[in-house]
């Protein structure tokens, strides 16, 4: 709706917002309501060359970007010229190096699932390495990750940035000094002149070129996809958590300004940065959370994700079955590569039901695991927990998570929430929206899970006390599995 001020006309205005995800791409055309206008999405194809390594072709996944933009809006039946600003979320620790010049890639985007790191990375395979040796040598190549090549196609080869956030799941940036660390570069021989400049996550990353999209669209917040669904449920406050469940499980809680150590696994990353403030996040993920789910279905335990709530309730319990979901090994806190993915527990009386309430309850059980590591190592107070991605649509696993953990857990009616996140900076800096407090005022709860407790046995968690325990001792019988030299 255009609006009328003094006699002339205010075009109303939209704000852009790419999420570039491990399996998919996906755009929203979002207004001042935060509501979406419309949508587009491309699949993101993964490359496995060998066993182990995961790729992606980066000019596919431009290809990918550009459809998906010029999708959304033309869904939307708006126009391009009304999108005042661009917002990007990525996935994260994918990498690629090109040349700065011609911007032709010297391999494709090494992804975040990519297993060749766990031996050390003799090399990459040797022409490509020799390439790159020469073009260090020249002062001709870029490293980025994802979001850094985007914003570098974005404006035909002008931008080579990324933000803090995307910087701090590197491994490489110190997020406590907030600058590429000079030592852990020098001891992987990764020249410091190849890096990306790190930029505040809202920030004028320039304009993209306006023969991309017909007119030039302002870049206005680049953010790492976890960072980005932690702006997008609003939480601003030290000792908000969010519990995105997709891919995998990542659990983050808001430590305010401090970087939070970790003994546990826990990673401290850099949330974001907005003008002078730096926002600080302490993060654990479960790898395999959905994939065990798509396991399962594969296996034809079930033929719809959405049967599974239904399935796992049709029994009392899993009749002492335990599943170990550590298809990628085991993180936090236990911390083992090595570990496999197991049933246990199995007899004559197993049937199909128990196999998949073991399944679901795997999840609940390691966001337990996550919560309480947690809770100890940073002695911060919950004040909120709030949920998204594609698994936190089942609600046996909702409400057995807040049973567990003996809070409330709020889940949204939209799940992306890393495309909202990067919306919300995007227009922060735009003007569209004035301050956090009036994003809070447009968040939506799509229902609340409170734990419940049992009549003849108390609380839930002491309900499954011993279930839990004898499924960590399932844990500790996966573990060190895959125990080659």
């Amino acid at each position: 709706m255009d609006t009328q001020r003094n006699g002339f006309v205010k075009r109303e205005t939209f704000i852009l917002s790419v999420d570039v995800g491990t399996t998919s791409i996906r755009c929203h055309v979002y207004d001042k309501s935060a509501n979406i206008r419309g949508s587009c999405t491309a699949k993101v194809s993964l490359l496995y060359p060998q066993p182990g390594w995961v790729e992606i072709d980066p000019e596919e996944l431009w290809k990918g970007f550009v459809t998906v933009v010029k999708g959304a809006v033309q869904d939307s039946g708006l126009q391009m010229c009304q999108m005042e600003g661009l917002g990007m979320s990525t996935q994260r620790a994918t990498f690629m190096n090109w040349d700065r010049n011609t911007g032709k890639p010297f391999h494709n985007f090494i992804t975040w699932q990519d297993l060749r790191a766990t031996e050390l990375v003799r090399s990459w395979n040797r022409s490509c390495t020799m390439k790159l040796r020469q073009a260090i040598e020249d002062g001709t190549c870029y490293f980025g990750t994802m979001d850094t090549w985007l914003l570098y196609k974005l404006t035909k080869g002008t931008v080579h940035a990324t933000d803090y956030s995307n910087a701090s799941a590197t491994a490489i940036f110190d997020s406590y000094q907030l600058c590429w660390s000079g030592f852990l570069c020098s001891l992987l021989s990764i020249p410091l002149s190849i890096l990306p400049r790190v930029q505040n996550t809202s920030h004028d990353f320039g304009s993209s070129d306006p023969s991309i999209f017909g007119v030039p669209i302002p870049i206005m917040s680049v953010m790492a996809d976890q960072q980005a669904a932690m702006f997008g449920e609003c939480c601003f406050d030290t000792g908000d958590v969010k519990i995105t469940m997709g891919t995998g499980t990542f659990m983050d809680i808001n430590t305010g300004n401090k970087p939070h150590t970790s003994v546990a696994g826990l990673y401290p990353l850099v949330g974001w940065k907005i003008g002078d403030d730096v926002v600080y996040l302490a993060e654990g993920n479960a790898a395999g959370t959905g994939a065990a789910i798509k396991w399962a279905q594969d296996l034809e335990l079930f033929s719809n994700v959405k049967e599974t709530e239904a399935i796992a309730t049709s029994v009392e319990d899993s009749d002492g079955v335990y599943f170990v979901p550590s298809f990628s090994g085991l993180q936090a806190p236990l911390n083992d590569p090595k570990a496999c993915a197991s049933f246990m527990g199995l007899k004559p009386s197993t049937t199909k039901s128990h196999l998949v309430r073991a399944i679901l309850e795997s999840v609940a059980f390691r966001n337990k695991q996550l919560y309480d590591v947690m809770l100890r190592e940073t002695r911060i107070p919950i004040t909120k927990i709030r949920a998204d991605g594609g698994v936190c649509t089942n609600d046996f696993i909702m409400q057995l998570t807040a049973d567990l953990l003996g809070c409330k857990i709020a889940r949204p009616t939209h799940y992306d929430m890393s495309c909202l996140g990067a919306a919300f900076v995007a227009g922060l800096g735009t003007g569209l929206w004035k301050n956090q407090e009036e994003l809070k005022k447009l968040q939506n709860t799509d229902q609340l899970f409170l734990p419940q407790r049992c009549k003849a046995k108390g609380d839930k968690e002491g309900q499954y006390r011993d279930v839990l325990q004898s499924w960590e001792m399932a844990l500790q019988r996966s573990m060190h599995w895959y125990n080659q030299p």
